[in-house]
This record gives structure tokens, C-alpha cells and sequence, in this order.
């Protein structure tokens, strides 16, 4: 497994379980927060814990947020701060910043302020949770056994212009391509002559591994 370095701000009750599950995945993960309890909660779970106002740019500035494979803000009780430590990291150079929103005009907010993906936990899970009620199945499809998990993936470039018969996925990197996303529409039915363009986004099933050695080909 490749590991990847994380730095995660605000460990509230979503922050606080997205660095343990880093953690738990074998990556190194920063854990920032201006609150002494919730840092010394979180310190056994995490590869450092820090203290700190992550508002004051000079003090932000020390932990090289551009040296992290992904930054996490997940300050939720503070607009002001979530949106002033998004536009700050991104202004240092962030590589890839996903936010927490507690609604629409906070995300569109974070997102004019730089973040790469915003993510609402609360509705998020309500949504997946409603989904398997109606169908229990997909809970199971879902988390499936062990470290065997679906993802959504963009196409590696070195995917792209071949069929899947020509890359040979199932043998060379022991996952399978289910659906393929490509400019809004649904490929479902996928045959060994279909072939990966640029662009199209791939609903792959696998090994953890597996799928982070492939997430490593971007």
C-alpha cells in the first residue's frame, strides 16, 4: 500500500473519525485543532496532534500544507473559519482540499474559496442510509467483507485510448471494472472490446490495495 500524509483541521465528531480511519489505513495523518481535550482525544490515533489557531496564517504557514497529499477542513461551527483556512491553504499551495459544509450557501462559499471538493457527512449519510432501507443489498455491495471496497476513480492516462481486453485488469491488477461514467451518460454493459477515453470516471470493486495502486497510476 502507498502511504500518503493527511492533515485534517477541526476534529469534531467527522474529523475526529476520518483521522482514525486514515490512521487505521495505514497513512500518516495530521490532526489540528484548537481545542486541548479534542487534541488530547485524538493524539493516540494519529501520527502527530497539534494545538493551534490554524486561522493565524503564520502559524499555518509552518506546517508546509503543500507537502500533504490531501488537507481536510472540517471546521463546521465556524464559517468564518472554515472558509478563511480554506482560502489560506489553497493560497499556500494545497494539492487537493476537500471541505465540510453544514449547507448550500456554505458550499458555495468554500468552493469560490478554493476547495476541490466540498462534502456534507450529515446528509451524505442520510442519503446512503435511505438508499439501504429501500435496498438493504447495497449496504453489503457497498462495504462488501474485510478490506475488499468499491470506489469511484478517475481513468488513469495510461488507461486511456485501450480496451479492457488490451489492459487485462482483472488479471494485472485483481479488480474489476463495473460501470463506467462517461460525459453524463451510464455504460453499464461493458464487454472486453469497450474501450477508456479520457475523462471518464470508473465504479471499480477490489482489495484496498488493489485500488490504491491503482489510484497511484494518476
Amino acid at each position: 500500500m502507498i502511504k500518503k500524509q493527511y492533515v485534517v483541521f477541526g476534529i469534531g465528531r467527522f474529523g475526529s473519525a476520518l483521522c482514525k480511519s486514515l490512521s487505521e489505513m495505514g497513512h500518516e495523518v495530521l490532526a489540528v485543532d484548537s481545542g486541548e481535550e479534542r487534541i488530547r482525544n485524538i493524539t493516540p490515533y494519529v501520527t502527530q496532534a497539534l494545538q493551534m489557531d490554524a486561522t493565524d496564517e503564520e502559524a499555518l504557514h509552518t506546517l508546509g500544507v503543500r507537502n500533504f497529499d490531501a488537507v481536510v477542513v472540517s471546521i463546521g461551527d465556524n464559517l468564518r473559519d472554515s472558509i478563511m483556512v480554506t482560502l489560506l491553504c489553497k493560497d499556500m499551495g494545497a494539492r487537493y482540499l476537500v471541505a465540510k459544509a453544514t449547507d448550500e450557501v456554505h458550499a458555495r462559499m468554500l468552493k469560490k474559496m478554493g476547495a476541490d471538493r466540498v462534502v456534507f457527512p450529515e446528509r451524505d449519510m442520510g442519503v446512503r442510509v435511505a438508499k439501504t432501507l429501500v435496498s438493504p443489498r447495497l449496504l453489503d455491495l457497498i462495504n462488501l467483507t474485510g478490506d475488499y471496497m468499491m470506489a469511484d476513480i478517475a481513468v488513469p492516462a495510461s488507461w486511456t485510448g485501450h480496451t479492457l481486453k488490451e489492459l487485462d485488469i482483472r488479471k494485472r491488477y485483481n479488480v474489476s471494472v463495473l460501470v463506467v461514467h462517461r460525459e453524463g451518460d451510464v455504460l453499464m454493459n461493458l464487454t472486453t472490446d469497450t474501450q477508456f477515453l479520457k475523462g471518464d470516471d470508473l465504479l471499480i470493486v477490489g482489495h484496498r490495495n488493489d485500488i490504491e495502486r491503482i489510484e497511484a497510476l494518476q
